[in-house]
């Protein structure tokens, strides 16, 4: 039997879930803390050599760079939910504040998701058929798949705030000031959260899939390639698939479990499930963040152009090099791996 969701009236007076005072709050608040430090730190470092990469019109680069400069936008709002973990799940800044600051939270997490998709379709052209992709695999196509994710994330997230009830969706009826912790959940996010699942998680992960699989299968069966490239090869492919097990996926999981028991439950058993996996629910948003922590290091680490520019240009910081010196030997070895596989 499908729940009816209550009138601001018995909103009011009812309270499906109920957020106390908890160390939960201390514990995610220590989550995205170490996100926002670590995750500013190694973007920070990684964006310069990145932005080599990206002058010398490498398509991996271009990709690379989008999700850096994705990345820092969502960290720069990290310490608005600190703080709101700080005051124990009360907003305090304003409904117009917390809309913003989910906008980015959420935008971040599927632009992320779809540029790393990109990647995973890039580097299994560049393996599979390297000769024709050089068709396809130019920086104006790079830049447009980038444009063109930024602009279907962001309008659908605009659409979302525009047809949203500020006040229902920060709860602030309930005097409470929430941000994005309503209960219960009304039928279009219900409907909006079951899209995201579908559309933002499981077709680009059996995308990703598909195409490691064809590029561990091709790297596999390849004399030419050494066993250090191979290597990395699969680094990058165990890599991008961890971060969507360990960061995106159980959140999904949760997620589409929440929106199919408030379709097929009633009120009551609805509210006690939530109550039960608000905790849960809360750590699996949190790992999401960790995302933003993961990307850079793991390109860094299979990548050799973007890791010898790291090392080069913390031997200026260090000064034992110049900063022409830096640019110029980055780019001299840059230019014989262009491919950054």
């Amino acid at each position: 039997m499908n729940i009816t969701v209550p009138t601001s009236a018995t909103n009011a007076s009812t309270v499906c879930v109920n957020i106390e005072d908890s160390a939960i709050s201390d514990f995610l608040m220590s989550v995205y803390i170490l996100s926002f430090i670590f995750g500013l730190i190694f973007n920070v470092l990684t964006l310069r050599p990145i932005w080599h990469q990206m002058r010398r019109q490498n398509v991996l680069g271009i990709f690379l760079l989008n999700l850096s400069i994705s990345d820092i936008l969502f960290l720069l709002t990290m310490p608005l939910w600190i703080n709101y973990y700080l005051k124990n799940h009360h907003w305090e800044l304003g409904v117009i504040t917390c809309s913003i600051a989910g906008f980015f939270y959420y935008s971040n997490m599927y632009i992320s998701i779809y540029l790393l998709c990109s990647i995973s379709v890039d580097r299994c052209l560049v393996v599979i058929d390297p000769l024709r992709s050089k068709t396809y695999r130019t920086s104006r196509y790079a830049w447009a798949q980038c444009f063109g994710v930024y602009i279907v994330v962001i309008v659908m997230h605009i659409m979302v705030l525009v047809h949203d009830n500020l006040k229902d969706a920060h709860d602030d009826i309930n005097k409470n000031d929430r941000c994005y912790e309503t209960y219960p959940m009304e039928r279009p996010v219900a409907l909006f959260n079951l899209l995201r699942v579908c559309l933002g998680f499981l077709l680009p992960l059996l995308v990703l899939a598909v195409s490691y699989w064809r590029v561990l299968a091709t790297v596999g069966q390849s004399p030419g390639l050494s066993a250090q490239a191979k290597r990395k090869v699969r680094l990058l492919s165990f890599g991008v698939i961890g971060i969507f097990s360990i960061c995106f996926a159980p959140y999904h999981i949760l997620l589409l479990t929440r929106s199919l028991v408030f379709y097929y439950s009633n009120k009551e058993s609805y509210c006690q499930f939530e109550q039960n996996m608000h905790f849960l629910f809360s750590c699996t948003l949190a790992l999401s963040s960790l995302n933003s922590v993961v990307d850079p290091v793991l390109y860094v680490l299979v990548s050799n152009s973007v890791r010898e520019e790291v090392k080069l240009c913390w031997r200026r910081y260090r000064g034992k090099q110049t900063d022409t010196d830096c640019a110029l030997t980055a780019y001299n070895r840059g230019k014989q791996n262009t491919n950054l596989i």
